[in-house]
């Protein structure tokens, strides 16, 4: 209670803040930024940002990075580890480089509960709302990144975004002719060039077009084995509509990861797991080879390849995006923004097949976590007597499309409304094919869909096959007035979205926790199920969600440099398909459906911004309902799952930047976080874990830092540090104990300080143009060992939950060609 008050007085009582004044963030819905757009042409606010930081003046707590800043990060680093110099956010990169994939998480909301666009479109999974961090647009192509901390935009297609949303978008044509290449090398065997070129202008009416290829490979980190490779296309073509803003463009964007698994412990054993940067670096992992089958013998399966590193995590996603502005009448906008996308992705381990029948009346399955093939010869030894160790990744592939709409009318010249629908259809179907093991171990292919393997009568054998829907229709309006000789700037918003996940699966379900077995045709499926008391057969199931979702706020401009911001936003997440498999089909009286999990956010605060000087500070309070925490255990490619019930979590962001001339700039942010757990979590008809007070698990309590940027003619310096809170390893707040009760860990997981560094030198003294320079890119400078990303462990002090180290020192050097 005592820490609510402070805030509060705290909210009330803000020193100093930031900017009047920005022009759009331009990274949502065409809708958005049209809308957004439309307010600052009439209140006449500029916009403005120091080193690449932009404040802007907008009733949600926001805040934008541009090309100025994201140009000095490592080239190829994902745009999520970019944005950790936002107050409020945290990443955790696998790598140093960005390929490898990351953990995000914003004012304690996980990546599942952030809805990411690119260009407006959405990018988080339609199954269990994951981003996949190493998937996204090279950053040398991104024009700007806006981060809502603790909302949503109006218009988003999104069922996962309880709170907040990041919106990149990428770069226009340029007018000119020209072209670009960046080529870098680097630790681990680092290699990657990128490529673009501008069309220009290619006729009267200013049609134009860029098109760009990219190419990045480097060795894995831990364990001496595996690498990364990613290649990525993308092409963006825009047509002026008159000479009103009016506009058509249609981009394209494929990438392609062939990595191996970053590797990750688990955090209850104390046995292998790095406790130092010493340990870390001398991890390895033997090289083996699987022995030949011996015809007559039932030979056992080889371990080789069970290693996790030895796995694949590969990915092919692709995407069409169209995004339009037509202008109606004088009053009148309409903005179309359709897409399509397209994924195929896998990761997963092994698992030890047998070449034989389960039962004498069920010849072929996968049957309790082992594959039975019903007499084929896996290991071509001349017998089907063998175990066989085999290749069996979990398959995800996605068709999904979709449109955003949104119709514009201006009032007057100081209030305007729009009304929008968006659309947003995903089908994915996920399976478990199997495949082989070359001889080192590692898979005969990346994706074993193409090239499955069957059992004795020519049926796929997988481990899990179901098909799903995710189906949204959203409406929404929204209000915006100026008032007050425009000091006074007002929204007000309202989205309904209507949700339907249809969802089929194909095996059975055996048990509560969601575990299946597939059998491989009816016969079969008949005999098994004679087998069983209790069980859910194969079924079709629909569930539907809606809910009414307000969002309303306001500016006032006490000067033209100070302004105080507040906003009001209800968020909503829909259960994930992942989490209604697990949970809701094995009982048919809906008792254990997973419930919608919505949040109330508060936000309020002070903006300061004059030429040399910008700051803000926020407080911000969320109340969760049916808050629901998920631990992921990569061995079993299965998610746990707990509802906290109501959590309340309140804090307090704030950044000050300032450029005192033009050879230096300095920026410095921080946040506090506080959550409660209100209630005890009930366990059992009678009994509780003890969360009542607690903090949730995996989130760290603050984060603060700054970047210094300073210039000395063609040379340029620049140094990051940010230092991130410890985080309690569960949702009790307990440390983490074996079965004995023996503790292996501290009830926190330690915080931990990194440093990074950029410079740079222009080398148009040597006669070339001033697009021209070299740059050097070190993570981590001080090689600082810490435990970066991990899950919840949950409501008990035994749970597993598995942890990714942080990245270590990375050092590389880049060449940059542009004219």
């Amino acid at each position: 209670m005592q820490k609510r008050s402070v805030l509060v007085a705290a909210a009330a009582s803000f020193a100093i803040a930031c900017a009047l004044g920005s022009a759009p963030a331009r990274a949502q819905s065409t809708g958005s930024l049209d809308f957004e757009k439309s307010e600052i042409v009439v209140t006449g606010r500029t916009q403005n940002d120091i080193a690449g930081i932009e404040i802007p003046n907008t009733p949600k707590a926001k805040q934008v990075l541009t090309k100025d800043v994201i140009g000095r990060e490592t080239p190829g680093q994902s745009i999520d580890e970019i944005i950790n110099l936002i107050p409020g956010v945290n990443f955790q990169s696998y790598d140093g480089y960005g390929s490898s994939g990351g953990s995000l998480m914003i004012r304690g909301f996980d990546d599942s509960r952030i809805s990411q666009t690119f260009d407006g479109i959405p990018l988080n999974d339609t199954g269990n709302y994951a981003l996949y961090t190493n998937q996204q647009l090279d950053p040398e192509l991104i024009e700007q990144v806006n981060v809502n901390l603790g909302t949503t935009d109006v218009d988003s297609p999104t069922a996962s975004a309880s709170g907040s949303t990041v919106n990149y978008r990428s770069i226009e044509p340029s007018h000119e002719f020209g072209a670009r290449m960046v080529g870098t090398v680097g630790d681990y065997g680092k290699m990657r060039v990128f490529g673009m070129v501008n069309t220009g202008d290619l006729n009267s009416s200013g049609t134009r077009a860029w098109f760009s290829a990219s190419k990045d490979t480097y060795d894995a980190l831990y364990g001496g084995i595996g690498q990364i490779d990613k290649t990525q296309f993308n092409a963006k073509v825009y047509q002026p509509l008159g000479s009103n803003g009016d506009f058509i463009s249609i981009s394209g964007h494929y990438n392609v990861n062939h990595n191996t698994m970053a590797s990750d412990w688990a955090l209850t054993n104390t046995s292998g797991i790095p406790t130092n940067a010493s340990e870390r670096d001398a991890y390895t992992v033997a090289r083996c080879t699987i022995p030949a089958g011996t015809e007559g013998v039932a030979d056992a399966a080889s371990s080789c390849g069970s290693a996790w590193e030895y796995r694949y995590n590969p990915s092919k996603t692709a995407n069409i995006r169209i995004n339009s502005r037509f202008t109606l009448s004088d009053k009148l906008t309409l903005s179309v923004d359709p897409y399509f996308q397209y994924t195929s992705a896998n990761g997963g381990g092994t698992v030890v097949a047998k070449e034989g029948s389960y039962s004498s009346t069920i010849a072929s399955g996968y049957i309790g976590g082992t594959p039975y093939f019903g007499g084929v010869d896996l290991n071509g030894d001349g017998d089907t007597l063998d175990s066989v160790r085999l290749s069996a990744p979990s398959q995800t592939e996605t068709y999904r499309i979709g449109v955003i709409a949104s119709l514009r009318y201006d009032l007057s010249d100081n209030q305007r409304v729009r009304v929008a629908y968006t659309y947003d259809r995903g089908r994915h179907h996920q399976t478990g094919e199997l495949g082989y093991l070359d001889a080192d171990g590692f898979a005969s292919n990346y994706f074993n869909s193409g090239s499955a393997l069957t059992d004795v009568n020519g049926n796929v054998l997988q481990k899990r096959d179901r098909l799903s829907y995710a189906i949204l229709h959203q409406v929404s309006g929204e209000y915006s007035g100026d008032f007050v000789d425009n000091s006074l700037h007002v929204v007000g918003g309202l989205r309904v979205p209507f949700f339907r996940r249809n969802l089929t699966q194909n095996c059975v379900t055996y048990s509560s926790s969601g575990s299946v077995n597939c059998l491989a045709d009816a016969e079969s499926l008949a005999a098994y199920e004679a087998t069983l008391t209790t069980y859910a057969a194969p079924q079709n199931k629909v569930f539907s969600y809606s809910r009414a979702l307000p969002n309303v706020g306001f500016t006032y401009d006490f000067t033209p440099a100070l302004s105080m911001n507040a906003n009001y936003s209800k968020g909503l997440q829909v259960p994930g398909t992942d989490n209604l498999y697990t949970n809701a089909f094995y009982y048919s009286d809906g008792s254990a459906d997973p419930k919608p999990e919505t949040t109330d956010n508060f936000d309020v605060g002070l903006r300061y911004r004059s030429g040399l000087f910008q700051a803000s500070v926020a407080g911000w309070y969320t109340i969760f309902s049916n808050r629901l925490s998920s631990a992921y255990n990569p061995d079993t490619q299965t998610s746990t799952y707990t509802n906290l019930g109501t959590v309340d979590r309140y804090g307090i962001d704030g950044s000050v930047s300032f450029r005192p001339d033009k050879h230096i700039s300095a920026y410095l942010f921080g946040s506090y976080l506080w959550s409660k757990i209100r209630d005890d979590v009930q366990t059992g008809a009678s009994t509780y874990a003890a969360t009542a007070g607690k903090m949730e698990g995996g989130v760290p309590h603050y984060s603060f830092g700054g970047r210094v940027e300073g210039h000395a003619g063609p040379a340029s310096l620049g140094v990051e540090v940010k230092k991130t809170g410890s985080r309690y390893y569960n949702s009790i707040n307990s440390a983490v104990v074996d079965s004995s009760g023996n503790q292996l860990w501290a009830a926190k997981v330690p915080a931990y300080t990194v440093v990074n560094l950029d410079a740079r030198l222009n080398l148009g003294f040597l006669g070339l143009n001033d697009k021209t320079f070299v740059q050097v890119n070190v993570t981590n400078l001080f090689d600082k060992f810490y435990y970066g990303a991990f899950d919840d462990a949950g409501i008990s002090n035994t749970a597993t939950t598995y942890a990714y180290l942080g990245a270590p020192r990375t050092f590389s050097a880049s060449v940059n060609f542009q004219f």
